[in-house]
């Protein structure tokens, strides 16, 4: 048995090991681990552009890849604690973005400002514990290749967005949406669908 199957086999020293790494009242890792730890676990190529005021808030138990010339815009934050973070290459996170895997960005896909990916969700069930104290639940979003999501835009837990479609500025979007499609509203619907033996894009 690995070290790390140990860990986790073992509630009591997971959660030991768990209190080690992170603060219990700041987000993230602990410095060390962001230090000595992180920079030896992930991927992250060194052609990306990760701004001076964008927020990693990583650890090394879940992945976080980078892909080549992809960048990560001021005050974005990225966050892998409770699933993988995958951002391909020459994707755009733009201002004030908020990832919270588990999250895969395809290749060359836009994402505007003010979005939120995020791949979990918080239980609610038991109305005498505090929500922020019940089990967690997640749910990998897709977003695949050559997407453009506008800005105020929500994606939630579980959702997969297809290979070059777009979703219009201020929309929610809670169903699967389909290759070559723009979709709107909240919550969104499909507003157009590309059309490849007239080559434009048409209302369903």
């Amino acid at each position: 048995m690995s070290l790390a199957e140990r860990i986790k086999s073992n509630p009591r020293l997971k959660q030991l090991v768990y209190r080690l790494m992170v603060s219990e009242n700041a987000p993230g890792c602990r410095l060390w681990v962001r230090l000595f730890i992180n920079p030896f676990v992930h991927q992250v190529s060194r052609k990306a552009i990760i701004r001076q005021y964008a927020r990693l808030d990583v650890g090394p138990w879940n992945q976080l890849t980078i892909g080549k010339k992809a960048v990560i815009e001021d005050y974005c934050c990225v966050n892998n604690m409770v699933g993988d973070v995958a951002i391909g290459e020459n994707a755009l996170l733009g201002l004030s973005n908020t990832v919270i895997g588990p999250v895969s960005i395809g290749k060359n896909t836009i994402l505007a400002q003010n979005i939120v990916l995020s791949g979990l969700n918080h239980g609610y069930a038991d109305p005498d514990i505090p929500i922020k104290d019940q089990k967690e639940t997640t749910a990998q979003i897709i977003v695949e290749e050559d997407c453009w999501i506008g800005a105020n835009s929500v994606v939630v837990a579980g959702v997969t967005i297809g290979k070059h479609s777009i979703v219009a500025g201020g929309s929610v979007v809670t169903k699967n949406v389909p290759p070559y499609t723009i979709v709107g509203g909240n919550p969104a619907k499909v507003l157009k669908q590309f059309n490849p033996l007239t080559k434009n894009w048409e209302k369903p």
